[in-house]
């Protein structure tokens, strides 16, 4: 059950159309950037910038495969084809981080996510000044 390739982000420009054009949801320890794609399957694809001022490899690595599993768990509650990168907060606690505290957090995120009407021409919208 590993986290197909098609569903990632994983080349520079991808992650800087996230951060610049899209919608932005935070949290108290994650922030999400989200970006409606127009093209490609109707999956969600998940990307995630882990700093290294978060903490070493094994604590950056746990942080990502928790936050994999949720969005694993939950992916039915997310429909359409975005594009989702996730920053974790300078605040955010790793050697406390599990998957129910990250359920906690991130849930309502996706709740905000789904309610706000995801779309090519919604987006172009609540970037207008």
């Amino acid at each position: 059950m590993t986290w197909a390739r098609e569903r990632r982000l994983r080349k520079s420009p991808e992650f800087s159309r996230c951060f610049g054009q899209g919608r932005k949801f935070s949290s108290k320890s994650f922030l999400l950037f989200v970006s409606a794609r127009p093209e490609g399957p109707g999956q969600f694809r998940l990307g995630m910038a882990v700093s290294r001022k978060m903490g070493g490899a094994v604590v950056r690595n746990r942080i990502k495969r928790v936050v994999r599993e949720f969005f694993r768990l939950h992916q039915d509650r997310i429909s359409g084809p975005l594009d989702i990168v996730l920053v974790p907060k300078r605040s955010l606690d790793a050697d406390r981080l599990t998957l129910a505290v990250a359920t906690l957090e991130l849930a309502p995120l996706l709740t905000r996510l789904a309610g706000s009407g995801r779309g090519p021409d919604r987006e172009k919208k609540a970037c207008a000044p």
